[in-house]
């Protein structure tokens, strides 16, 4: 049986909580931006009311999230505010699935389907000619065989760059991540066997401004994801 938490123990996580918000708040009430100093720990003790083991222990859990970077030797920053967290969230939870373990590879593929057919026509308006330019070198680099898991996770950063959207730049790296980071658990392999094909197929129909085609390869490029899954999960 599971020891039972102490109330001093509780206590103590509940004050981490309230420091963690209110150095949050300062931050956003001094609009620091990402690499940007805190104050010394003494200041930050002054400045929130708050005792230096609370703001340590506070620290560290922002640390974590990303959200602040402690440089040994140098202070405490704003941090990148990465989707690390995340990614390690659902990493464990498709590792450590109670019901279904494929479920959190099927809902990723989706996802990042969806963002690339549904965003086709923002997509296909924004691709210039030195971006086009840049996936032919990502495909020609899977074709060399020349880290292709790198170049692929590439390609589709960039296929979404031009939206100008970081969060779902972001989203699209973290959804990689976790899905080549679970996929060979689950004895699934990550690399397709024709995915030179797939990929060039996705930029000829965008370098020829073709929607209908443009979604229609992008689909094909998802659906060995999809094929494998399902018959996986039996």
């Amino acid at each position: 049986m599971p020891e039972l938490v102490s109330n001093e123990r509780v206590g103590r996580s509940l004050l981490r909580e309230e420091v963690s918000e209110r150095i949050k708040r300062y931050i956003l009430d001094n609009r620091l931006r990402p690499g940007a100093p805190l104050p010394t720990e003494n200041e930050l003790c002054a400045a929130l009311g708050a005792s230096r083991s609370s703001v340590r222990e506070a620290i560290k859990t922002l640390d974590a999230l990303d959200i602040v970077e402690v440089r040994h030797g140098h202070g405490t920053y704003v941090g990148e505010l990465s989707l690390s967290a995340l990614v390690e969230g659902l990493t464990f939870r498709g590792l450590l699935s109670p019901d279904d373990e494929f479920a959190v590879l099927s809902e990723l593929v989706e996802v990042r389907e969806l963002f690339e057919r549904g965003n086709a026509e923002r997509i296909l308006g924004a691709l210039d000619t030195e971006q086009l330019a840049g996936l032919d070198e990502l495909v020609d680099r899977m074709d060399r065989g020349e880290d292709t898991a790198g170049a692929d996770r590439a390609f589709h950063s960039m296929l979404v760059h031009p939206l100008g959207n970081e969060l779902v730049c972001q989203l699209t790296d973290a959804f990689w991540d976790v899905y080549t980071t679970v996929a060979p658990h689950l004895g699934l392999p990550i690399d397709e066997h024709d995915t030179v094909a797939l990929h060039r197929g996705i930029i000829d129909a965008a370098r020829a401004e073709d929607l209908a085609g443009f979604t229609k390869a992008v689909a094909a490029h998802y659906a060995p994801l999809r094929h494998r899954i399902s018959a996986a999960r039996g």
